[in-house]
């Protein structure tokens, strides 16, 4: 039976891979399992039906038979666990993958989404000129922790893993910030995630259902 996934009919990011189903679909990529996408309106997401796999009304989900799933984190958790590709073999190296998905969307991410979520609906309001220096400073304080560790290697241990994949597809939330300027390494390792061909593959996926909308198809 082949894997579903969930994902916006009308993503609000205008197609650039950001939302939470590139992760679900980049991890399906990289393992080589096909999949087919359910496309929701937001309207939809809010519905019993989807209510039913997401108590929340949030994508993605993942349906496998009688299995479902919520949360992309444990989604692509069990991917990698399912599939060879996405976590080592040795069980050291395989528990630092995982605490790096762990650290991606535990540490990572919250500042990044708060500074996001201050600019979409604060940034008319008169405090947020004077809030914004705070939010970067909590995000660039993960960004200076993370770029140390990273130093020169090409991934965060040792060969690409779930880890990787997670932390490269939070990190790309601020590619319009202006904060990864001073991270030179930061956009270099975005970059090495980005050129993988499972990456592309699932991008273009995405991309393509935005241009379908647009075009009114």
């Amino acid at each position: 039976m082949t894997v579903t996934i969930t994902a916006f009919e009308q993503s609000p990011d205008r197609g650039r891979g950001l939302a939470r189903d590139m992760r679900v679909r980049w991890a399906l990529e990289e393992v080589g399992q096909p999949y087919d996408v359910h496309l929701l309106s937001f309207a939809a997401m809010k519905k019993q039906a989807h209510l039913s796999l997401h108590p929340f009304g949030q994508i993605p989900t993942y349906e496998d038979g009688d299995l479902v799933l919520f949360e992309s984190g444990a989604i692509v958790l069990h991917i990698a666990e399912q599939h060879a590709g996405l976590l080592p073999d040795e069980a050291g190296a395989r528990a630092r993958a995982i605490m790096w998905m762990f650290a991606a969307i535990g540490t990572v991410e919250p500042p990044i989404v708060e500074r996001s979520a201050a600019y979409l609906m604060e940034r008319d309001r008169p405090w947020y000129a004077e809030r914004l220096p705070m939010l970067d400073g909590r995000v660039c304080a993960q960004l200076d922790r993370l770029s140390r560790h990273l130093g020169d290697a090409e991934w965060l241990d040792g060969a690409f893993s779930a880890g990787d994949l997670m932390m490269v597809h939070v990190l790309r939330r601020l590619e319009s910030s202006g904060l990864l300027a001073g991270y030179p390494d930061l956009v270099a390792y975005i970059a090495r995630g980005e050129a993988r061909p499972a990456y592309k593959r699932a991008f273009a996926d995405q991309l393509a259902v935005f241009e379908a909308v647009s075009a009114g198809k």
